[in-house]
């Protein structure tokens, strides 16, 4: 075959002729969708001034909505109608989609023409701003209606009803879904420039309720260059009413949309014929400030001093733990909004939690119950048997997290990059070992570093085979991880908060190895957290990461999908490193990760010009607000909590 002629392997995907298009349809369909090609197939009506202009002067209209109201576009793409909306004086607008890509160019486009706007990549089901902070929520361009399940688009609604100051309106821009469902086309193709064209295939779901869309892109000189399905949930005027009035929205009005303007006048699809919706967000009892916490009284949970830690030097607590403790006691002191008593007699825990019931618990035994790591699931899970409200993750979360291969590979199904990997029963004689190196030999199950010293950097099959026995000897029946070694910079994000809630991403933090002897492997070891007298413990030092915009968007974006989809709470951190060719990979979860005063996470604090004492209370706040959010109040005042 000539090198000249393109190989079949070569070729993009395509399915052929396809019978039922639901069944080819992804779940989540729009999380690949909204990228540069959905600008060139729908850009003759999404990247049209003249529908932009008709369909914000509409929603000026129709919703009365002045220069100073805070204005929230959900689904807003690249930005078209926040640009609008800023060009005409409107000042707190703000902007969420789920399209990295789109959101990337909505910024760039504002930043072009000096508007000031706040564009935010997120999930319309769950974003994040706080409680009644806007007069009017917009979702325009026919952006409604994308999940599998109706439930999800009840989601929507009700978060939006959330963010909406009471009589705050809800302006809806939708396909008529009764008109959609008699008037579709079947099939359609057109030229969407010089180079490319489009053929599309449209079908009803088998309920009736959604259009399934199909849509092959072809090059003129290239073939076939996407083959990809979407589809949309089709509201009619009652189905879309009763809807709301079930949610509690007042006042609800359906227009007729504007007429969609085209510049190649061809299919127009789901924007042919809409209606213009507005409704108003139920009034809301006035919420009066709370002084202090819902829970004042706050039982800090911790490991036993008493009891053998096979994680600490010799086994045991030391004088430098026991110095930890007091910092932290200190720290805590400072925040005299609470009251704070401290349990660490493990032997009595579950007794001194069923005879004296805490308030709330800050959960701070990372050690795990009876300082066995494995068990550091097992103290929430005490205090949900018991209905006691308590800090961080629960135990599924930390149960998960525990266990890094799992960890890999929902990462990797949410495409965030991994290492390459090899999962090895450490009892298994007869498994093959990867002969890939250098490479990073590591306990799939462990905490604090423990199992992974300078000697788990190996460069050949006799130094792992060598510590493979190792792992063997100090660490029985733990599978190993056999991983490559990453030997670009390693950087830390932490996250304090919840998604829907406050939410904070503390400045990120690079590792630097730069002082460490070049004969030793620059990873964060055993040595660098429990040995003082290490190279390991004097000569690695922590900056502020250095990352450009894309770069801390990309890591940002992964903190975001691993932090709701391992179900974290209130704080976490994560570990990632970048290969040699400075693609960068997630390394660990780290769901209530180490609380210390000179650890990690209270260096990134200190980025954040945080003191030790702020990081604490900011934790705490956190899960008050999560309490806060599932708390019925009855009329004694008294609070109780009916789900965590």
């Amino acid at each position: 075959m000539s090198k000249k002629r393109r190989r079949i392997s070569d070729q993009p995907k395509t399915f052929g002729p396809v019978s039922d298009l639901e069944r080819h349809l992804p779940t989540d369909w729009w999380r690949t969708l909204f990228n540069s090609l959905y600008l060139k197939t729908d850009g003759d009506v999404v990247e049209n001034d003249t529908n932009t202009v008709g369909e914000v002067d509409l929603l000026v209209q129709s919703t009365g909505i002045t220069p100073n109201d805070h204005i929230l576009d959900l689904c807003c793409g690249q930005g078209r109608h926040c640009l609008e909306l800023a060009r005409r004086g409107f000042t707190q607008v703000s902007g969420i989609d789920r399209s990295r890509y789109l959101i990337r160019l909505a910024k760039k486009r504002a930043q072009r023409e000096n508007l000031m706007i706040d564009f935010h990549e997120g999930d319309a089901r769950k974003f994040r701003f706080p409680e009644s902070s806007f007069q009017c929520v917009a979702i325009m361009g026919n952006s409604f209606g994308y999940f599998e399940r109706e439930e999800d688009d009840l989601t929507v609604l009700e978060t939006v009803k959330k963010v909406l100051i009471s009589g705050g309106i809800l302006a809806m821009d939708l396909v008529d879904g009764e008109w959609m469902r008699n008037h579709f086309e079947r099939r359609s193709w057109e030229w969407i420039d010089t180079n490319h064209f489009v053929c599309r295939e449209r079908s009803l779901a088998a309920d009736g309720q959604r259009l399934i869309s199909r849509e092959v892109i072809v090059h003129a000189e290239k073939g076939v260059i996407a083959d990809q399905f979407y589809a949309e949930r089709l509201y009619d005027r009652e189905t879309v009413n009763e809807l709301l009035e079930r949610l509690g929205f007042l006042n609800t009005r359906i227009y007729n949309g504007t007429t969609t303007d085209s510049h190649r006048n061809q299919d127009l699809g789901m924007m042919a014929h809409r209606m213009f919706i507005t409704t108003a967000a139920p009034h809301k009892a006035r919420i009066t400030a709370r002084r202090g916490p819902i829970f004042k009284e706050m039982t800090v949970i911790m490991g036993d001093p008493t009891l053998p830690d096979m994680v600490k030097v010799g086994g045991k607590f030391n004088p430098e733990d026991m110095e930890t403790i007091r910092r932290l006691r200190d720290a805590l002191a400072q925040l005299t909004q609470y009251n704070f008593r401290y349990i660490d007699n493990h032997a009595s825990l579950l007794t001194d939690l069923r005879n004296n019931p805490p308030q709330c618990v800050l959960n701070l035994c990372d050690e795990g119950f009876n300082n066995d790591a494995f068990k550091e699931l097992h103290v929430p899970a005490i205090l949900e048997m018991l209905n006691i409200p308590y800090t961080g993750a629960g135990p599924a979360c930390l149960g998960l997290c525990y266990n890094k291969a799992l960890i890999r590979a929902i990462a990797a199904s949410l495409d965030i990059p991994v290492p390459l990997e090899t999962y090895f029963n450490i009892d298994d004689s007869a498994a093959t070992l990867p002969a890939e190196f250098p490479a990073l030999v590591k306990p799939n199950y462990g905490d604090s570093s423990i199992g992974i010293t300078a000697d788990a950097v190996v460069h050949d099959t006799e130094a792992l085979v060598r510590y493979l026995q190792t792992l063997r000897d100090t660490l029985p029946n733990r599978p190993v991880l056999i991983e490559e070694f990453l030997s670009g910079k390693e950087y830390t994000v932490g996250v304090i908060g919840n998604p829907g809630y406050s939410y904070t991403i503390l400045p990120p933090l690079e590792v630097d190895y730069s002082q460490l002897p070049a004969d030793l492997p620059p990873i964060l070891g055993y040595e660098s957290k429990w040995l003082p007298d290490s190279p390991y413990w004097n000569q690695i030092s922590y900056r502020k990461a250095m990352l450009g915009d894309e770069d801390q968007s990309r890591l940002f974006d992964y903190v975001n999908l691993l932090f709701e989809r391992c179900g974290c709470r209130d704080y976490a951190r994560f570990d990632f490193r970048a290969d040699a060719g400075g693609i960068i990979k997630l390394l660990e979860v780290n769901p209530n990760p180490g609380w210390c005063w000179d650890g990690k996470f209270n260096i990134m604090a200190g980025l954040a010009g945080l003191k030790y004492a702020d990081m604490l209370r900011m934790i705490l706040e956190a899960a008050q607000e999560r309490f806060q959010a599932t708390a019925k109040i009855p009329a004694n005042g008294s609070t109780q909590l009916v789900m965590f």
